[in-house]
């Protein structure tokens, strides 16, 4: 359930483009947005005092580009303009963006990312991939060069894991009431279990993994199908998102730190060594990151 949206605008990219799409899905059509700018410290009051100007404009400006209902009504989807905020915070937002969200309790944060990976993450100090690794939210990453108009098919990477479990419960419930959407399962390097890969990857629905995502969505009466790979996971699951033409991957991103550790960053993920990271990067699609 996502009753509750924190927008992290910096001025670029195209997150209120991406939030507009969300809007378009029947479920979201009740959630309580809130658009998010950070001024980062300045040397001086006076250009203190000129950044958060800046940062009202850049809020005014984004607020302008979401769909709100206007007085004279609209051919589109549209927020009402009570579920609707502006916030201005000062601060570093690599800390301010992840501390929000806890503050407004948020279930899905959306951001703006460079498609930085590996080392430059770190060395170009890349805001969304360290808000992703220290948010404990699901986060939707909008590269500056991707657009996307209207969500209509969402890949899921599928491996039976609670993280992937939860990306599916995710994706069932942006497709509940939404006409002709559609689910792509991806499922890379599957178990055979009592199945060649040769006929898995003749008829993906045999794959014993997959049995009880096919079951639900079945359930659901969505329209579906699988996909079955061989390959590296994160190579091969972008390819499959640009074959499908997905308008939106979700993938699950478990914290394999120790409770003590979740507020320090995990190295291994921004160095690029995760299946997530790459997907992030590489994607030409949105992807929504579960956790």
């Amino acid at each position: 359930m996502i009753r509750k949206i924190l927008v992290a605008v910096s001025g670029t990219g195209h997150t209120e483009e991406m939030l507009n799409a969300l809007i378009d899905l029947p479920c979201i059509a009740q959630a309580q947005v809130t658009l998010l700018h950070v001024v980062t410290p300045q040397a001086s009051a006076q250009d203190m005092v000129a950044k958060q100007a800046e940062g009202v404009e850049i809020l005014k400006n984004s607020l302008a580009k979401i769909h709100v209902c206007r007085p004279e009504g609209a051919n589109t989807a549209c927020l009402k303009p009570a579920q609707v905020t502006t916030m201005l915070r000062e601060g570093d937002p690599k800390d301010v963006v992840p501390r929000v969200a806890d503050e407004l309790a948020v279930d899905l944060i959306i951001m703006g990312s460079r498609g930085l990976g590996r080392l430059r993450a770190i060395l170009e100090n890349s805001v969304s991939q360290y808000v992703f690794q220290l948010a404990s939210r699901p986060m939707l990453l909008v590269k500056d060069d991707t657009y996307v108009e209207k969500i209509q098919r969402l890949l899921v990477a599928y491996d039976g894991s609670p993280s992937a479990k939860q990306s599916l419960e995710m994706a069932l419930f942006l497709l509940q009431d939404l006409k002709g959407g559609e689910l792509v399962l991806a499922e890379v390097n599957p178990p055979l279990q009592g199945v060649t890969l040769a006929e898995l990857l003749q008829n993906p629905e045999a794959s014993p993994v997959l049995a009880e995502a096919i079951q639900k969505i079945r359930q659901r009466g969505l329209k579906y199908r699988c996909v079955v790979r061989e390959g590296n996971p994160g190579v091969t699951l972008c390819e499959i998102a640009q074959e499908v033409a997905a308008d939106l991957v979700l993938l699950g991103s478990p914290d394999r730190r120790p409770t003590i550790a979740r507020s320090l960053v995990d190295l291994d993920r921004l160095l690029g060594n995760s299946v997530s990271d790459y997907v992030r990067v590489h994607a030409d699609s949105p992807v929504l990151l579960v956790r």
